[in-house]
């Protein structure tokens, strides 16, 4: 079977099929997920993940059309940054029902989708050998306690009791 996203840098029909289709998975388990988990209504919650990937749909088509050498998250993060920005008119409409999307709802969405990516190539994995597997178990450790940090100093400085 064909992975469903190729990352090759053409754009056709076919390939953004196949974005839409995944998108549209992944919004709506996300939403599922977000109603049981957080309570959030259901519409708020599939209206916000509409948002988000119809973001996330451009900034890849951007980052495959556009000639410049930039990754799809940073056409991602601009674009959102963007339609949210204070004084803009879709501003009040983005952040309502972007909100109403829980972080770990998403999260946990695409984490299930690495893990089955990376069961389905367990064996390629296996043979970069221990030391691989190390850096890897090291880095996302990293990266969690240091997002923790960074949460942690910016609820202090905020004035959050934690």
């Amino acid at each position: 079977m064909p992975d469903l996203i190729d990352g090759s840098e053409n754009v056709t029909v076919h390939g953004i099929f196949n974005w839409i289709l995944l998108l549209s998975i992944f919004s709506i388990i996300t939403v599922i997920g977000n109603y049981i988990g957080y309570k959030h209504p259901l519409t708020d919650s599939l209206v916000g993940m509409g948002i988000l990937s119809l973001i996330t749909l451009v900034g890849v088509w951007m980052e495959r059309k556009l000639p410049l050498n930039i990754s799809s998250i940073i056409y991602i993060s601009v674009i959102g940054i963007v339609l949210a920005f204070p004084g803009m008119p879709t501003a009040d409409f983005v952040a309502y029902y972007v909100s109403q999307v829980e972080l770990l709802s998403i999260v946990t969405v695409f984490l299930a989708y690495v893990g089955i990516g990376m069961g389905k190539s367990w064996n390629e994995f296996k043979a970069l050998g221990p030391r691989a597997v190390i850096v890897t178990m090291l880095v996302i450790a990293s990266t969690y306690l240091g997002a923790a940090v960074v949460a942690h100093v910016v609820l202090v400085m905020t004035g959050v009791t934690v």
